[in-house]
């Protein structure tokens, strides 16, 4: 599933073509994904104007003229897709629709997003914008990483006494907004925290130095347009190229890249997820 890097790289892809623009027709091709959509979708759609589009957590949201937000979650593999834009930075033509292209959008610049989902795990949502944070999907949701509510206090405070493996901790998005699997098994170890470590157990000045590590490897991640495992694209259709980058992800017996280490990496499961790290380098 995409995880914040991938969709913070989709809303900086789109943003260009879509805020200020209007929807000049909404087309909606089934009744649901992953929840139904809601009531006249396409009417509510056509017609309004994107005044901004931002991100909170692994959602994208458009803000639009109407008083309404849209919610967008790419699920496991929703892709947003523009053709036909007017600034020269996507592909010009317009192609031939395909069996999951599920919601269209032509703006009145000429530009189409097309929300493509082969799994129908993704969802979208309209809500009153001025109601948007108690929506269910983003009422409980816990900081934003790169947001200045993200600091070392903060999360020291947040994990103190908590019995769970850290792994576990930081992928609960009630303590934190937007991580996934990816970033926390590399922010891990970049602080040399085992993840199965219980937060309890950890060292204050261990638990702080997480905040720079998860910022520097989301930021990182946003720079190299996300990771592309499966079916992630940018809004150009261009795959991200941050797993090369990868230190412990996925690299189930490479050798650890930490300067004068000999160890290799190595994956646990935990919770269902597969957690990598170098047994010598986390502790």
């Amino acid at each position: 599933m995409p995880e914040l890097p991938e969709v913070e790289t989709v809303r900086r892809g789109l943003a260009p073509v879509m805020e200020g623009a209007g929807i000049a027709r909404a087309q909606v091709n089934r009744p649901d994904l992953r929840w139904p959509f809601p009531d006249r979708m396409a009417d509510r759609l056509t017609g309004a104007r994107v005044l901004r589009l931002r991100r909170r957590s692994k959602y994208i949201l458009a803000d639009l003229s109407t008083g309404e937000t849209l919610l967008i979650h790419l699920g496991m593999s929703g892709r947003m897709l523009v053709s036909g834009d007017p600034l020269g930075r996507f592909v010009h033509d317009h192609p031939a629709a395909e069996k999951h292209d599920h919601v269209v959008l032509d703006m009145d610049n000429g530009a189409r997003i097309t929300f493509n989902d082969p799994r129908r795990f993704g969802a979208m949502d309209l809500m009153a914008t001025d109601l948007a944070e108690r929506h269910k999907l983003l009422a409980a949701l816990g900081p934003e990483p790169l947001g200045n509510a993200f600091d070392e206090a903060y999360l020291v405070a947040a994990l103190e006494g908590r019995n769970t493996p850290i792994k576990a901790a930081l992928l609960d998005q009630k303590i934190v907004a937007g991580l996934g699997n990816i970033y926390v098994c590399e922010a891990l170890f970049r602080t040399g925290i085992h993840p199965a470590r219980r937060a309890r157990r950890i060292a204050a000045r261990r638990i702080a130095a997480l905040v720079p590590a998860i910022r520097d490897v989301l930021c990182a991640a946003i720079e190299a347009g996300g990771s592309s495992l499966r079916d992630f694209r940018q809004a150009d259709g261009e795959l991200g190229y941050f797993q090369h980058s990868f230190d412990v992800y996925g690299r189930e017996g490479a050798p650890c890249r930490s300067p004068d280490c000999r160890d290799s990496v190595r994956r646990i499961v935990q919770s269902g997820r597969s957690s990598f790290y170098c047994p010598t380098c986390q502790r």
